[in-house]
């Protein structure tokens, strides 16, 4: 019977990292997509988000078979609830990826993204801490998920900074107020990355309680 759990549990962590890899492909892609406003690539994300959709519900089905169908351990419920949460969180990554890309098509050729260097570093910061949240989880690293939690000021003072520059940017010149008011609803889906990815960290934390039990 245990051998039976062991490997519908080594079938739930091999899902979790092909769609920590799902999400963090797409997430690159738009931005790629944000930067060059390539508006075929921003399509793209949107119509391949339901695959990020499919593997979620997949991902919920093992936890839902692990949970019914075995007896597990207090070690192991701190696995499948942690999965199940993390899951969560990852779906919403690829929500918003589909958020940048439909944000990427709306501001077309026009987009003015290029002269917003914090936005491009908070591209940059969320990607770097979804990486490592997935990382924290596959190496079963509470050092790299602790530094991500730690990361996510980097990004809300990114944030910060974007909002200071649209408002200096509206108040030179007004007429650019409708394009520049559209980027900030880009950082807004990047600072609301990092909080997921945050999250996702915070949950492989509490998996890895159970070596302390």
């Amino acid at each position: 019977m245990r051998s039976k759990f062991d490997e519908q549990l080594a079938e739930l962590n091999k899902e979790m990292i092909d769609m920590g890899m799902m999400i963090e492909r797409s997430i690159s892609k738009a931005i790629e997509a944000l930067n060059n406003k390539d508006e075929a690539m921003a399509k793209e994300i949107m119509d391949g988000d339901s695959r990020i959709d499919q593997a979620q519900k997949k991902i919920e089905n093992i936890c839902f078979n692990l949970l019914i169908q075995q007896q597990p351990v207090a070690s192991d419920l701190r696995t499948i609830t942690a999965a199940m949460k993390m899951v969560t969180d990852m779906e919403r990554i690829g929500d918003h990826a589909a958020d940048i890309s439909e944000m990427t098509i709306f501001m077309g050729k026009n987009s003015n993204v290029d002269e917003f260097e914090h936005i491009r570093r908070m591209a940059s910061e969320t990607v770097y801490m979804l990486n490592h949240s997935v990382e924290a989880y596959v190496e079963k690293n509470r050092a790299k998920a602790r530094e991500v939690i730690e990361h996510d000021d980097v990004v809300d003072g990114l944030f910060d900074d974007v909002k200071k520059d649209i408002i200096n940017m509206i108040r030179s010149n007004p007429t650019e107020g409708e394009e520049v008011t559209d980027l900030i609803m880009v950082a807004k889906y990047f600072e609301r990355i990092g909080d997921h990815a945050t999250n996702i960290a915070e949950w492989v934390i509490f998996a890895l309680k159970k070596t302390e039990d």
